[in-house]
């Protein structure tokens, strides 16, 4: 069991009883008859073939609530494309898988292209951007959801908290971040990149540069890089999100500029939580937890400079020195933790995670530095649709005629 607390403006929503999964979605389906609710799955084929996916499905057949499932399908050529249908078919829920890489979707994303509306790099923040514009293509949806395909732990309880917040006619939330623990079935503490970089690296900005309140309102969230969050649907139409490893925390970003912290909270969505895990990388900076790091230091260093912040070599220096020594106390922090609650924990590669990621805190630094124009975020689907007014239904009808082939 959770705590209570309240620790700040980000209202949290914790898991402070054994409420039966059924009583959730009893209350759930009432609300879908006036909210609407459809869930994003963004996968790669290889998903379907890995051990959390399986068991994703098996439990979204039993989700009565849910209107709409959307799969964004990754590296997929025809053949499994077809097997992706084969696949999904159980759900019993009005499903459309989007094959990304089929020519139909390919001809429209290489006319957004042209126009410069389209994402550049492929990837998770691609896949979701287009899920959420077929949602809004579609138009039925009032709360939207996404959470990731490789959840080793998944049960349903964990979506459906997931909606209620925005799903509830009662509440006011527009935007909801889930939280949880990271704990493999091995027992072994996980969430590296929280733990041991975001965390104290806000930490050590704060201390830089002052408690400025992007930073303040960042370090109320309990899991910062967490990949399940639900949103009414106006709140999707302008949200523009990065197409890189830094889509929690922009997304987080465009959120901090678009609602109040009145109308956004987190909530608890499950006990123990683990997923693949990624390889630190050390030797490449395109790859791993190395790249990973790398990305979200540089995304945040491009929101500070909107928050006004004037950032140079010898700033940077300071944040990397104020982290590595914040993140080494953390890392006897969490040995305490694990030890406690009969967890693994390997303090020499705790150890080797924070020299990595502090070498990622300079490295960001300078593509920083060296290009400051640079845009990472993909164009919000209100001004796709104001450009190519014809985009939406060309767009339903495409995934429409791609999911009845053969």
């Amino acid at each position: 069991m959770s705590d209570f607390a309240q620790h700040g403006v980000i209202t949290t929503l914790h898991n402070l009883r054994d409420r039966s999964i059924e009583d959730i979605e009893a209350e759930l389906l009432k609300f879908s008859k006036t909210n609407p609710m459809a869930l994003i799955l963004p996968s790669l084929y290889s998903e379907l073939q890995g051990p959390a996916l399986p068991k994703i499905v098996s439990d979204l057949e039993l989700v009565p609530y849910i209107d709409d499932v959307v799969i964004g399908l990754d590296a997929a050529d025809e053949s499994q494309f077809a097997h992706a249908r084969e696949f999904f078919a159980s759900l019993p829920q009005f499903k459309r898988i989007l094959w990304n890489d089929g020519p139909r979707l390919r001809a429209l994303h290489e006319e957004l292209a042209q126009r410069e509306l389209a994402p550049t790099l492929p990837g998770k923040g691609r896949n979701a951007w287009y899920c959420l514009g077929y949602l809004l293509a579609q138009g039925r949806a009032e709360a939207i959801a996404l959470h990731d395909c490789d959840i080793v732990t998944y049960d349903r309880f964990l979506v459906a908290r997931l909606f209620y917040p925005v799903a509830h006619p009662a509440f006011d939330f527009r935007f909801c971040k889930g939280y949880y623990s990271r704990v493999s079935d091995q027992n072994r503490l996980g969430g590296r990149v929280t733990r041991l970089f975001t965390s104290p690296l806000i930490a050590a900005l704060k201390k830089v540069l002052g408690p400025l309140d992007f930073l303040v309102y960042l370090d109320n969230f309990r899991y910062l890089l967490s990949g399940e969050f639900a949103m009414k649907r106006s709140e999707a139409m302008s949200m523009r999100i990065p197409s890189d490893w830094s889509l929690e925390i922009g997304v987080l970003s465009e959120v901090y500029r678009n609602i109040s912290p009145h109308h956004i909270c987190q909530v608890d969505i499950a006990d123990r939580y683990d997923h693949k895990h990624q390889e630190l990388s050390q030797d490449n900076e395109q790859g791993g937890l190395n790249r990973m790091s790398i990305e979200i230091c540089q995304a945040l260093f491009r929101k500070l400079a909107t928050e006004g912040v004037v950032l140079h070599n010898e700033t940077i220096r300071s944040i990397k020195a104020t982290y590595f020594r914040i993140a080494l106390d953390r890392v006897q922090q969490y040995q305490a933790d694990a030890t406690i609650n009969g967890l693994t924990l390997n303090l020499n590669a705790e150890t080797e995670a924070v020299e990595l990621f502090a070498r990622s805190i300079i490295t960001a630094g300078e593509h920083y530095l060296a290009n400051p124009m640079e845009v990472p975020f993909i164009p919000n689907w209100l001004r796709v649709f104001d450009t190519v007014p014809d985009f939406a239904e060309r767009f339903v009808d495409a995934v429409e005629q791609d999911n009845h082939m053969g």
